[in-house]
């Protein structure tokens, strides 16, 4: 698609922070019929046994991010560097962002006749893929429920929860970028009202 040509498909970016319900919603989304094309598969895909990411990275850390058996990475220890050094970060990131964008590709050409998608993309900012986006839903709420919502998700210290939501752009900073903001402050599932008017408003209710 050349630069400035217009989406013959809708494609919603679905971004947020992390914690921020993004998943919800993306599950909500797919209830609804959209495919939804999730970076984070990707990114795990990326790294499975035998990927050429997994050799690399495996290079890299040794033993550190070896998972029982060897052969695969344990994300949880290879988030416990990358997540305390930015340096790491992104190197991670030059490794994975460029995989992940090629899987959207072909993921993409998959669905070319679908009126509807979903790109459900954590860093859809900070990787600079808003061009695979005809508009952009975040998915936000403040940065005390973010917090606490990662501290019971994944059981981590208030420190390592602070340090993984550092390492992404504040959603303050987001929500001046995205063309949609979803509010998740409230109730689980309030959402959904402002959701359904979204997808409603050009008809994109009706993928099929």
């Amino acid at each position: 698609m050349a630069p400035g040509e217009p989406f013959s498909q809708r494609r919603i970016g679905l971004t947020g922070g992390i914690a921020s319900g993004k998943s919800s919603v993306g599950h909500w989304l797919a209830q609804q019929g959209l495919p939804v094309l999730d970076a984070d598969q990707f990114a795990r895909e990326a790294l499975t046994p035998g990927r050429p990411a997994t050799t690399s990275v495996m290079q890299r850390y040794g033993a550190k991010v070896q998972a029982e058996g060897g052969a695969a990475v344990d994300r949880a220890a290879l988030g416990r560097i990358v997540f305390h050094d930015a340096a790491e970060r992104r190197w991670l990131e030059q490794l994975i962002h460029p995989i992940v964008r090629e899987r959207f590709d072909q993921a993409l050409s998959l669905h070319a006749d679908t009126p509807a998608v979903v790109l459900m993309i954590p860093l859809l900012f900070e990787a600079g893929l808003e061009s695979l986006c005809s508009e952009i839903w975040l998915v936000d709420c403040d940065e005390s429920q973010q917090l606490e919502r990662l501290i019971a998700r994944d059981g981590l210290s208030p420190e390592a929860a602070q340090a993984r939501i550092a390492a992404q752009w504040p959603l303050s900073r987001k929500r001046v970028l995205a063309d949609h903001v979803i509010a998740n402050r409230g109730q689980p599932g309030a959402w959904k009202t402002q959701a359904m008017g979204l997808l409603n408003a050009t008809g994109a209710a009706d993928p099929c």
